[in-house]
């Protein structure tokens, strides 16, 4: 972990699982085309608790891939 990554690779590496991103890149719209990996897992909760233990001052969570219909997502 640590290198910066684009989206497309963060996509194609961790599919279907939550990804921590430190000092994330972002564009006009605050998207996230790209950014330092620091944690991933299917566990939403566990990528929270390594953002509490890493304490990132920039970060993002992201979650790839396709969201089950029964999950909602609130911003």
């Amino acid at each position: 972990m640590g290198d910066v990554l684009t989206i497309g690779e963060i996509e194609a590496k961790f599919d279907s699982e939550w990804v921590l991103v430190g000092d994330p890149v972002t564009d006009d719209s605050n998207s996230v085309p790209s950014g330092k990996v620091l944690c991933h897992s299917k566990d939403r909760d566990e990528v929270y608790r390594q953002a509490v233990k890493l304490r990132p001052t920039r970060f993002a969570v992201l979650f790839v891939g396709q969201v089950p219909d029964d999950v909602a997502i609130v911003l």
